[in-house]
């Protein structure tokens, strides 16, 4: 059975490992971590690793990189899928004080080479063949590890195979002994993110960051009363969001956490696992709402008239309306015709979602509230750990991002920006002292968004002073790299991207002289083969030039990204569908 996890509880910890070696300890056959192994097929299946395996196989680990190599300070690339070896790595490199640098499965050669080159990489720790290839391309390493069977022999860095890393069965107690004498003011991990330049910046997490961000999630989420929950991760351990919530917070809750098999098998993985909590992105939310609208309108009358009802009243409910006794009398019959219907679509056992790293659409929001699934938008970005804010489940205001976590100090400036200060604030950009200083400044964090607070303390979000894109899926992307990409392309004079809350990008484009839309679609498509998944445009529109006589250049000719927006406002509705 679990027990409720009281916030105060992770004062016990000094750092992640040391929390995590401790639960173990504490309770060694509950399940921890599952995944999928074998093929998609038949012969496939679930597969458990409780918390006493988990932390034998760390504490192998750990000892193994040692041996090969690794050591205090090192800083080493993990390229993998979410899978149980991800959370088992980065436990044991951070309770040998190594420095996890969780990245991308989506980044280019290019996106690796700059991960190596600034954080200074001597090793990596890969799930297949193809992420190794990547790697060995990218820059030199002096160690390899694959959790799948090892890449062929190639000239390049030195070669382990995960299974030799976690032989050794002796007892955890001699890492998790060393790992509780790292301070909490350690360096935890190093999260790269996109910085207003277009060059990645390796964000520096202390283990009291993330600490601090379970402790205030712990007080926030406490009206759940969650007991021996199910959760499916599917975000990507390399997002700063499902870094600290799947992989260290809802373990702290005795949370069994299953990895899903992929984005492609969410739906089937969400009806196989039926989890009773989820992070989110907006995109997913949006999505499942729209195929419930369509398969609604296929209804007959009677049914679609039901579905209104269901809305109508959970709406009010949610809303804390006073119901009339026709409404009391409906609403339970609405939950079972109508509501569970809809929820049977995530498992049938779905208690809340957390959604993050986008702005999720009110109307959105309101429509899983008003068909009973708690919904909880919050609000941070990864140099603050990286949750700020969040709604707290029966207290929703679904058009903010909540309320500041417990030990999150929050105020606005005069002109509007959100400064943050507290425990959960990094340490800094590595390497980047000055960029650093820009951001952190008498220890409040500048997080370049701008908000306002209501008469109760909910934060809501106004604008963004910086650039950087954040589409629908909570993938942050960096305009100027896409912009400088577009433009090294003959056929493409001039470029602007957009793409706040979308599904992907879009590019505004002034084709080079004597080259017209078709030219400039063709170098677009060359350009997508040196971008990311996350970043190649998705749809462009052909623009006449921007100069100063129209007011979209500057006197010394840098383009007023919002400007052209504006006075393309029109076009890109139409293109965005409204």
């Amino acid at each position: 059975m679990g027990t409720e996890r009281k916030a105060e509880d992770y004062g016990r910890w000094p750092n992640l490992p040391a929390m995590m070696f401790a639960l173990a300890k504490e309770r060694p056959r509950r399940a921890l971590l599952r995944a999928y192994r074998g093929n998609h097929g038949r012969d496939g299946a679930w597969h458990g690793t409780d918390w006493q395996e988990f932390a034998r196989q760390a504490a192998s680990a750990a000892r193994a990189l040692r041996a090969a190599g690794v050591s205090a300070g090192d800083r080493v690339v993990i390229v993998s899928e979410n899978r149980p070896e991800y959370v088992i790595a980065e436990t044991a490199l951070m309770a040998i004080r190594a420095v996890p640098v969780p990245t991308y499965t989506t980044n280019t050669v290019a996106d690796h080479a700059h991960v190596l080159r600034d954080s200074g990489a001597c090793a990596a720790i890969v799930s297949t063949a193809a992420f190794a290839a990547k790697l060995r391309e990218a820059g030199p390493l002096d160690l390899l590890v694959a959790m799948d069977a090892p890449p062929p022999d190639a000239p390049g860095p030195r070669v382990l195979a995960w299974t030799d890393l976690v032989r050794d069965t002796a007892p955890p107690d001699d890492i998790a002994a060393e790992a509780a004498t790292i301070p909490t003011d350690a360096l935890a991990c190093l999260i790269y993110t996109s910085g207003t330049g277009g060059t990645p910046k390796g964000v520096m997490l202390p283990h009291r960051s993330i600490l601090s961000n379970c402790q205030g999630a712990a007080e926030l989420i406490r009206p759940l009363k969650l007991r021996d929950e199910t959760y499916l991760s599917f975000l990507p351990l390399s997002h700063s969001f499902e870094h600290t919530v799947g992989q260290f917070f809802l373990p702290s809750l005795w949370t069994e956490i299953v990895f899903a098999r992929g984005i492609e098998h969410l739906a089937a993985d969400m009806l196989a696992v039926r989890p009773t909590i989820m992070t989110v992105v907006p995109r997913i939310l949006e999505a499942i709402h729209g195929r419930v609208l369509t398969g609604v309108a296929r209804q007959p009358a009677w049914r679609q008239r039901l579905f209104r009802a269901a809305l109508a009243i959970g709406t009010k409910r949610a809303e804390g309306g006073r119901l009339s006794l026709p409404e009391r009398l409906a609403d339970p019959v609405l939950d079972r015709l109508v509501r569970a219907r809809v929820l049977e679509r995530f498992g049938g056992r779905l208690r809340a979602v957390m959604s993050g790293g986008a702005r999720l659409e009110p109307a959105i929001g309101r429509f899983f509230l008003a068909l009973g699934l708690d919904v909880m938008q919050g609000y941070g970005q990864t140099e603050a750990g990286p949750v700020i804010s969040a709604n707290p489940p029966g207290a929703t205001r679904i058009d903010t991002v909540g309320l500041p976590l417990r030990g999150v100090e929050l105020r606005i400036a005069e002109d509007g920006e959100i400064l943050v200060r507290g425990d959960l604030v990094m340490a800094g950009y590595w390497g980047q002292p000055q960029a650093t200083a820009e951001v952190i400044r008498d220890g409040w964090l500048h997080t370049g968004d701008v908000g306002e607070l209501d008469a109760d303390g909910y934060l809501r979000i106004t604008d963004r002073k910086r650039d950087i894109i954040v589409l629908s899926g909570g993938d942050n992307v960096s305009p100027a790299k896409i912009e400088g990409v577009l433009i090294a392309e003959p056929e493409i004079a001039q470029a602007v991207v957009t793409g706040d809350g979308r599904a992907g990008v879009t590019a505004l484009v002034v084709p080079a002289e004597g080259f017209d839309e078709l030219g400039a679609a063709v170098a677009i498509s060359r350009a997508n083969m040196r971008l990311s998944v996350t970043e190649r445009v998705r749809k462009h529109i052909a623009v006449p030039p921007f100069t100063v006589e129209n007011g979209l250049l500057t006197p010394t000719q840098k383009i007023r990204r919002q400007h052209v927006l504006r006075a393309h406002a029109e076009r890109l509705a139409e293109v965005h569908g409204g």
